[in-house]
């Protein structure tokens, strides 16, 4: 089923002339493009304009365009996560083998964890988590060693900007207490979940250093309290640390 949404065209005309650009061998004025499209000139006009305000096109002589500089930026960060994900999912793949729990590679973006891949549990029982989802990052494993890569004045500012909200009777709504667990995960390179965003869940996660300037981004294993024992916590933890090393020399190498 869709969800139910009003299409805007200014979009669908927006990137029809983007999608023109790039495809074009040469540059185009407005009349180039209107007449391409079948576009409104004063509609092509404005778009253009605003895009090239923008940066995401720039004006040459003759009252040409092309693609600018922010776009350039935009697909390179587009690129470096492709990246990530192409080079990370076989380790996720692995990790699900050996756990057969869910497994999950997010980044942060402002005050969330964005899911970027997954691979499911084998068991019957699932956390019903997609790619895609964002999670509030002060909830869970995954928030936490994606905060601990954080320098702490960062760490003080989204606490500051966010409510440490009471997920389950387990969660840590007490700032002090919190800053602690994100020290612990820093020192020891690995955070742990239990029972605080979802009742009956336990979670363990690993921060990824990969050398990439402005990408924040962890691994983090969920799975039911009965899968996640409590004498299977610190091997799980040695694993995952583990294989978070073999992705970081991976990335020192790209």
């Amino acid at each position: 089923m869709k969800i139910g949404f009003k299409r805007v065209p200014a979009i669908d005309k927006c990137f029809s002339i983007l999608d023109l650009l790039a495809k074009s061998k040469g540059q185009l004025g407005i009349s180039d493009i209107s007449k391409a499209l079948n576009y409104n000139r004063s509609t092509v006009f404005n778009i253009v304009y605003t895009l090239m305000d923008l940066g995401i096109l720039e004006k040459m002589d003759g009252n040409k365009f092309h693609l600018g500089t922010k776009l350039h930026v935009l697909s390179r960060a587009a690129i470096r996560r492709y990246e990530l994900i192409n080079t990370v999912h076989p380790y996720l793949e692995e990790i699900n083998r050996k756990t057969r729990l869910m497994v999950f590679l997010g980044i942060r973006s402002d005050s969330r964890a964005v899911i970027l891949d997954k691979v499911d549990s084998t068991f019957d029982i699932k956390v019903m988590s997609e790619v895609g989802m964002r999670i509030p990052l002060l909830a869970g494993a995954g928030g936490k060693a994606l905060l601990s890569q954080l320098p702490d004045a960062e760490v003080e500012k989204v606490l500051s900007h966010e409510k440490l909200k009471k997920f389950t009777r387990s969660s840590c709504i007490h700032k002090q207490e919190y800053k602690a667990q994100i020290q612990k995960a820093r020192e020891e390179g690995i955070a742990f979940d239990m029972e605080e965003y979802i009742e009956g869940i336990r979670a363990f996660a690993v921060p990824l250093d990969l050398n990439r300037r402005g990408l924040v981004a962890a691994i983090w294993v969920v799975g039911l309290k009965d899968q996640i024992k409590e004498e299977l916590i610190a091997s799980y933890a040695k694993y995952l640390k583990g294989i978070a090393k073999k992705i970081e020399a991976r990335f020192a190498l790209i």
